[in-house]
């Protein structure tokens, strides 16, 4: 497999984003790993506040997905004044939602846990955990948002050195405050929000100063926001579309049985660990299609699509080929439950099998959120749901009717990993086939 010099263009962006994605989740391991010493009743606290964070972040990423296209275009048709104006557009904007949600969160966030139904003691932690952690989300914003401007600059080493430090401050940080100084579960939110506040103010530090370098203004343009906020509003309701086809998985996964969820729960984590990797092209392919569209060459941007969908293939096949290798001893690993084990090696298997297909959709949503496309990933992505719904439905029904209980498990996979995961293929790659997408020049 001979590499060529976009490969080479490729992977200096891949490499360090890849490092950047692995970052984010080592978070979440260190507060878990560090809270889980103080009982089981503040690791179900942590647990119950971290899914509500999480959901929220994970519908607000939108702000990396929509400031890059903006800042790459300009960048690409050599506007690099006009690229950090948009990049720092898109930093107020994240301001703006993290002082609103965040305001939100610290009225709403008890009634948010009381959802849940757990146990008072359970409840009252996640509720302090919380009542700290809104005055971070900000910060967590503005690191999506800069994170965002940084990759439309074609720089992605520098999320990387933040997100390695901000991670290193945090599990001292939380050492400290939560044996050091006795502050239990609560010292654990304030290292968090003191780590995130680090890495905000270091990463809008590079903004503004790279805007300050080329004579870009830092007041919020209300033109520019408008335009990031329409784009971000398309990706929201795409990011609503994937939670709602995961957490109607995972629906059925509890119906199936208490070891078919804890099943669907390790290949669930396993598949979201594979999709980091894979994720890191996506973020490559989105920086350079735009980067090259703004530069008002279309031949070129067919070069990053056929290159990168070329990589995700054969990485999503290597993976896969890593995954069937590893499924007689990854349950092994991870549960000593044997019907666990015994569900665990069909789903792993099943889930190998649709790995090629899953680079190939990381890609082209890199690809269509690189142009801008938001419009049609939000469309097609309340389609694709209505493709799986069906498929949930007979997955129920096989499993009442046929014996063995691996079968309905793996059918579920098979809904997610072909079903879905297909019909996002098919949607994203009749998209790219054409050329309504590849809309020219320095504005979408």
């Amino acid at each position: 497999m001979r590499t060529t010099p976009l490969d080479r263009r490729i992977f200096t962006l891949a490499w360090p984003a890849l490092g950047a994605l692995i970052a984010e989740p080592l978070f979440l391991l260190t507060d878990t790993a560090m809270v889980g010493h103080l009982g089981g009743e503040a690791l179900a606290s942590l647990g119950l506040a971290g899914i509500i964070l999480q959901t929220l972040v994970g519908l607000l990423i939108f702000l990396a997905y929509a400031t890059t296209p903006f800042v790459a275009r300009r960048l690409g048709a050599g506007d690099e004044r006009g690229a950090l104006a948009a990049g720092v557009d898109g930093v107020w904007l994240a301001i703006f939602l993290g002082v609103t949600v965040g305001t939100l969160g610290i009225f709403l966030g008890s009634t948010l846990v009381s959802w849940f139904g757990a146990e008072v003691t359970v409840s009252e932690g996640a509720t302090d955990y919380l009542t700290i952690s809104w005055w971070g989300l900000p910060g967590m914003l503005i690191v999506l948002a800069a994170t965002g401007v940084l990759r439309g600059l074609q720089d992605t080493r520098t999320p990387l050195v933040v997100a390695l430090v901000g991670f290193s401050l945090n599990a001292l940080l939380n050492a400290v405050l939560i044996y050091g100084l006795d502050l239990g579960l609560v010292g654990s939110a304030w290292g968090t929000v003191l780590a995130q506040w680090m890495m905000a103010l270091w990463l809008s530090g590079v903004v503004i100063s790279r805007a300050r370098s080329v004579g870009a203004g830092l007041r919020p343009g209300s033109a520019g926001i408008a335009r990031a906020a329409q784009l971000g509003g398309w990706l929201f309701i795409r990011t609503i579309s994937l939670r709602v086809a995961f957490v109607g998985a995972t629906l059925v996964a509890t119906q199936l049985g208490t070891d078919q969820l804890a099943a669907w729960h390790v290949a669930f984590t396993v598949f979201t660990l594979i999709a980091l990797a894979l994720d890191s092209l996506a973020i490559a392919s989105q920086a350079l299609v735009g980067h090259q569209l703004g530069a008002g060459d279309p031949v070129s941007t067919r070069q990053v699509v056929s290159r990168t969908v070329w990589w995700g293939l054969w990485g999503g096949a290597g993976l896969g080929v890593v995954l069937a290798t590893s499924a007689p001893v990854l349950p092994l690993i991870v549960t000593s439950d044997t019907a666990v084990r015994a569900l665990l090696i069909p789903t792993l298997l099943t889930l190998a099998l649709a790995m090629p297909l899953g680079g190939y959709v990381f890609v082209l949503d890199g690809v269509l959120m690189g142009a801008g496309d938001g419009r049609y990933l939000a469309l097609t992505g309340v389609l694709n749901v209505l493709v799986v719904i069906p498929l949930f439905f007979m997955t129920l029904y096989v499993s009442e009717t046929v014996g063995p209980t691996w079968v309905g498990l793996a059918l579920l996979q098979a809904s997610v990993g072909l079903g879905y995961l297909g019909a996002r293929a098919l949607t994203l790659g009749l998209r790219v086939r054409g050329d309504r997408w590849m809309v020219i020049g320095a504005h979408s």
